[in-house]
């Protein structure tokens, strides 16, 4: 099967950053659902959440890939190519619980 985007081959086994959104978790902040940059496991709200952590990580950085991660979602999104890919056999897992906040 084709890589559904040139983005692909750089995803990670990566280590999420937080918990929770790590900047809403900083400024006591709530967040909708969690991404994870595939790049470098930062963990940021989705764009339904009010501060938007996950597409400002993508503009700050240039990380291309995400991962749906609360709850494990089994998909990823490239920004740059805006194509949704399957990562059910790639899941991030939770090494902890993750807070609620909605």
């Amino acid at each position: 099967m084709a890589d559904p985007c040139p983005h692909f081959h750089a995803i990670e086994d990566v280590s999420p950053s937080a918990d929770g959104c790590e900047e809403c978790l900083k400024t006591g902040s709530w967040w909708v659902h969690l991404r994870l940059c595939r790049i470098c496991g930062h963990v940021g709200c989705c764009d339904q959440s009010p501060n938007r952590h996950a597409t400002k990580h993508f503009h700050a950085t240039a990380h291309p890939i995400i991962e749906g991660y609360d709850p494990p979602e089994g998909w990823g999104w490239c920004y740059v190519d805006e194509v949704d890919f399957d990562l059910r056999d790639r899941m991030t897992p939770h090494p902890r619980p993750i807070p609620r906040f909605v």
